[in-house]
């Protein structure tokens, strides 16, 4: 990895804005969830914070967006924190090669989700920590504002709702882990759970900020240790491998960083010891990654040098 970064981000993110505002097809916001579908494909927002909580910003870097996937890390992370390798007994480390809501999967494997960050595993991550905490996701909003600096973060009880309404699939991956006795919170509750997580309402600014715990190598904003470094390391290690849905492979080649993508257009990436980075735009590919996104990382590597290879 490149030891030397830029005095300032602010000139290469001016650049990336630049050429992503020249690029044709954006990609389509998605429409499974009503609440996002309205948002315009074009709308590109990216930041990228520094370890002392310094931050940068290009374009709607301070727009509020619907964080979704990007929250599975937090809850990760949380959970991880309090349970430990205990944790690795209930879901895997492997890339699924499937779609984030499969079904399939899971029969082949009695219930034990392939990784945390496809939706089986994430039920199963907020369900552990749902039990440990009470409250998961006021836990994760806590932890977010913390970190963010900003206590205005919150749900967006539209986006909520619009996903408990639609959410049969996520019903029915948690009732299918229930079965095979690894979900111990009733259903109901734990999807109240899931969609309030994934309905975090948050700027770039804020997810930049609120992700360099983990380019600190697990110290929190205020010098407080969250993570051990071995579990730090796990964390980006499973974002690098499985962050993007059945992208990552992809994704690892374009832009060589950690990253955790989610349908709300955003994508979260870490350059350990150096710093964190959040882009937005709506308009995603057929894997559900933003397109602007992926593009305007893979620039951002390429031109400070900054990767983990």
């Amino acid at each position: 990895m490149t030891t030397t970064p830029p005095t300032t981000f602010e000139p290469v993110l001016h650049r990336i804005a630049e050429e992503i505002e020249r690029t044709p097809g954006r990609g389509r916001p998605a429409d499974y969830i009503p609440a996002l579908a309205a948002r315009d494909a074009r709308r590109f927002g990216m930041a990228v914070a520094e370890l002392d909580g310094t931050v940068y910003g290009v374009g709607d870097w301070r727009e509020p967006f619907s964080a979704q996937s990007i929250t599975k890390v937090f809850t990760l992370a949380l959970d991880l924190a309090r349970e430990g390798d205990a944790l690795w007994e209930h879901v895997g480390r492997e890339p699924s090669g499937n779609p984030f809501n499969s079904l399939v999967q899971l029969e082949y494997e009695n219930g034990i989700p392939r990784n945390p960050f496809i939706n089986a595993g994430a039920l199963v991550v907020t369900d552990r920590l749902h039990t440990r905490t009470g409250d998961a996701a006021g836990e994760l909003r806590a932890f977010l504002r913390a970190e963010s600096g900003n206590p205005e973060l919150d749900f967006d009880e539209e986006v909520a709702a619009s996903e408990t309404a639609h959410g049969d699939r996520n019903a029915a991956l948690a009732h299918f882990m229930a079965s095979y006795g690894n979900i111990d919170n009733p259903v109901p509750e734990l999807l109240d759970q899931y969609f309030r997580q994934c309905s975090i309402s948050a700027s770039c600014a804020d997810l930049a900020l609120a992700t360099t715990f983990l380019a600190r190598h697990g110290v929190r904003a205020d010098g407080s240790r969250l993570l051990t470094r071995s579990q730090a390391k796990q964390v980006n290690a499973i974002m690098l491998t499985c962050g993007t849905y059945d992208a990552a492979g992809d994704f690892a080649y374009r832009v060589g960083l950690p990253g955790k993508s989610g349908v709300g257009g955003g994508i979260i990436a870490v350059v350990p010891g150096h710093c964190t980075l959040c882009v937005w735009s709506p308009g995603l590919d057929e894997r559900g990654n933003s397109v602007a996104g992926v593009a305007a990382l893979d620039r951002f590597t390429t031109l400070t040098g900054l990767s983990v290879f």
